[in-house]
């Protein structure tokens, strides 16, 4: 009777038994499971790596120092090499534009007012000292002959009546204040006389002229190009001091560069040039610097600097377009690869190695660029080993 009774309770701890042995199946099973997709996922992505090297960095900070591990992947990427001082001849090439030499060019003023009839010349011609220009007809030239003809009658009776008084004084038939009348009344005709045939010499007219003539010819005061025009026939022309054109002598011409405040000390007097022309591709021409101005344009805060050439053929020509380039003298200079900078906020920075693979940001100056170097005025010593290429991999 007792045993009957303990014999479900044995069975029932031989079923909890198997139960158990399940659970532990399946947890090992979950476990392998598991480290199998582990094994798998490292088998798909290479070799294993150790828990080291996953945990490794590819650069450190110590302070201001950036530090490249041994095993960091960029010791085969950054570039590390020594800054180094070249002779160099800085080049400084501004645009440059040709302009006729002032000292050469005549502004053609109307000397009378009156009605263009005719226009003898044309815009870009070339003319002779003396040749004819334009017809005008003036009513102010008519005047001026009027005026001319009545001062030498007036001279010739005046002349005569000091003659008459001179004589009857000496006859003892005049009085001495009628000769001192008549010469006062002479030298004032005289001045007259004088004032008027100055006026035609003025306007350009012979003193012979008739009397009546309205038809003023004006000629060249001067060989070169008409570069200006600014009157046609029919044309009236009532202001005396305004440019009707412009004669300028083109055997020699000036080539303008307007020079940067901060480049002026780079030009100087007689300095070499080397000038090309957008209209002469391939060709370059020597030249020195005429003068460098003495006024900073104020709008603009350059300077003028002047290049003066001849030109017989007339081969360059106002207002064509052209290059400058200012050759400076050779010196010693500290060169980086432009690669190398980096910029930091409103400064330009380089990746000093204060020691083997670290490195420290420090701000340079820059002077210049030419072409894919940088010429630096202060930053860095001739020597120091800096990072020329992939410092932006530093870059925090």
């Amino acid at each position: 009777m007792q045993d009957h009774e303990n014999e479900p309770a044995g069975g029932q701890a031989a079923g909890g038994g198997k139960t158990g042995l399940l659970l532990v199946a399946l947890v090992l099973g979950v476990g392998a499971g598991i480290a199998g997709e582990r094994m798998l996922g490292a088998t798909r992505g290479g070799a294993t790596e150790s828990p080291a090297a996953a945990n490794q960095p590819i650069l450190s900070r110590v302070g201001d120092r950036m530090v490249v591990p041994p095993d960091s992947p960029l010791r085969s990427i950054l570039v590390v090499a020594p800054a180094e001082s070249k002779q160099a001849a800085r080049t400084l090439v501004l645009p440059a534009l040709v302009e006729a030499d002032p000292a050469r060019t005549v502004k053609v003023l109307p000397p009378v007012g009156g009605l263009v009839v005719a226009l003898k010349v044309q815009l870009g011609e070339r003319v002779k000292q003396g040749q004819e220009l334009a017809v005008i007809d003036s009513g102010d030239l008519a005047q001026a002959l009027s005026d001319d003809e009545k001062a030498r009658s007036m001279l010739t009776l005046t002349k005569q009546v000091l003659d008459r008084q001179s004589g009857l004084e000496k006859g003892g038939g005049g009085a001495i204040k009628d000769r001192e009348q008549a010469e006062s009344d002479y030298a004032q005709a005289k001045s007259e006389f004088e004032r008027a045939e100055a006026r035609l010499r003025s306007i350009g007219m012979a003193t012979t002229q008739k009397e009546g003539t309205r038809l003023l010819s004006m000629t060249a005061p001067a060989a070169g190009s008409l570069t200006d025009l600014e009157i046609a026939p029919g044309d009236y022309i009532n202001d005396t001091t305004a440019t009707i054109m412009t004669i300028s002598n083109l055997d020699s011409v000036w080539v303008t560069a307007n020079v940067p405040e901060k480049d002026t000390a780079f030009v100087s007097d007689g300095q070499p040039v080397k000038v090309t022309f957008a209209a002469y591709p391939g060709e370059s021409f020597d030249g020195k610097v005429l003068f460098v101005s003495d006024v900073l344009e104020p709008d603009t805060r350059r300077t003028k600097v002047r290049i003066a050439f001849d030109n017989p053929d007339k081969a360059f020509k106002p207002n064509m377009f052209a290059n400058a380039a200012f050759a400076g003298p050779s010196v010693s200079r500290l060169s980086v690869p432009t690669s190398a900078l980096l910029m930091n906020n409103e400064s330009t920075t380089v990746f000093v190695e204060v020691a083997p693979w670290a490195f420290e940001r420090r701000e340079v100056e820059i002077d210049y660029q030419e072409g894919d170097n940088a010429i630096l005025k202060k930053g860095v010593s001739p020597g120091e080993r800096i990072v020329t290429k992939g410092a932006v991999r530093l870059n925090d």
